[in-house]
């Protein structure tokens, strides 16, 4: 059978509109996204440049690398006409870094058909949240018959040498303890006399998240403060894992996108920032990562969605991060994490 140019463009056609994009016409150029690599680069290629932007004409070109060597780049380049890269991926926490060397365009609201669709407590001016996902108390259901429902929990002493921790989240633990101990996003002092507290009580402190998986795996300890999306990850890969959202409150980590001020493609780069939230791709992510959705639009299925996302009722519990608090006080959390706390 022959299929004319014709048919196949109506039928190109028809599969953007299923994911309510409209076509670009006679467009063809590029669009360089910094990204990580790993599942969220094959992932975005999956859920977003193949499918909807390539069809449209936009060539899409991952720059992979870790998170360091593009922030360097961004500050770099930030006096350049011209700079990399069209759109840039970073963590909550760099990004903001970035954004107040004045790098980043503001959000153009007509740029965008789903930039309404985002959760309020996610909204920025200069990036789009991707996914994300939010802090948690993980624990083993076969040793642990009463769960914490608190931070505060994890200090109780029939938990001695059972709670770990994993060295890399040092600003998340801190920030746990500070809450523990009274204090907020905002005040992490509380957190030296609750991690001394947590030392005596045998907390044990693992190199990474995988060193972490393991001993939550062989039973070495059987609770942990921990990403829920890392937790799905865990649970996929056969660790029993219930999780509880601690009373205190939870904080979110997010991944975002943002376009530079001296980006060359900044209509394909807008056009990619508003199809990071599509419906379809955030859900794919969710299940793919287990990730939750930055849009209300995105109806994930009951039980991905009672695995990931943070329930309707304790959305009051989640906390909006200090960034500036959180830049200020990282190297003295470091300092003492290391010279007094793990010592």
């Amino acid at each position: 059978m022959t299929i004319s140019r014709r048919s196949a463009l109506s039928g190109g056609i028809a599969a953007l509109a299923s994911f309510g994009v409209e076509p670009l016409r006679a467009q063809s150029s590029q669009a360089i996204i910094g990204t990580w690599g790993g599942d969220y680069a094959e992932l975005l290629r999956m859920m977003i440049d193949d499918p909807i932007l390539k069809p449209q004409g936009i060539d899409v070109l991952q720059d992979v690398a870790n998170a360091d060597p593009r922030k360097t780049k961004l500050i770099a380049e930030r006096q350049n006409r011209r700079g990399a890269m069209d759109v840039a991926c970073l963590s909550d926490t760099d990004m903001y870094t970035i954004a107040q060397q004045g790098v980043f365009e503001e959000l153009p609201a007509d740029k965008f058909k789903n930039l309404p669709s985002i959760l309020p407590s996610l909204r920025k001016p200069y990036s789009i949240p991707h996914i994300y996902s939010f802090r948690v108390i993980l624990y083993n259901p076969n040793r642990v018959s009463t769960p914490p429902q608190s931070y505060a929990d994890l200090w109780d002493p029939k938990w001695r040498g059972r709670v770990g921790l994993s060295d890399i989240l040092y600003m998340a633990n801190t920030e746990s303890a500070a809450l523990a101990g009274g204090g907020g996003v905002s005040d992490y002092e509380p957190a030296k006399k609750k991690l001394l507290e947590w030392r005596s009580l045998d907390v044990k402190v693992y190199p990474s998240n995988e060193a972490l998986a393991s001993a939550l795996k062989s039973e070495e300890v059987w609770l942990t403060v921990m990403w829920m999306a890392r937790g799905v990850m865990w649970q996929k890969a056969g660790i029993p894992l219930k999780h509880v959202v601690p009373s205190e409150g939870t904080t979110p980590t997010v991944f975002e996108a943002a376009v530079p001020k001296n980006a060359r493609n900044k209509e394909n780069a807008w056009r990619y920032l508003d199809t990071m939230l599509d419906p379809q791709a955030q859900i794919g992510f969710a299940e793919r990562m287990g990730f939750a959705p930055t849009v209300t639009t995105a109806k994930l299925p009951p039980e991905l969605e009672a695995r990931v996302s943070l329930p309707e009722a304790d959305r009051a519990k989640l906390l909006k991060p200090d960034y500036g608090y959180l830049m200020r006080s990282q190297p003295q959390v470091l300092d003492f994490w290391n010279k007094q706390f793990k010592v």
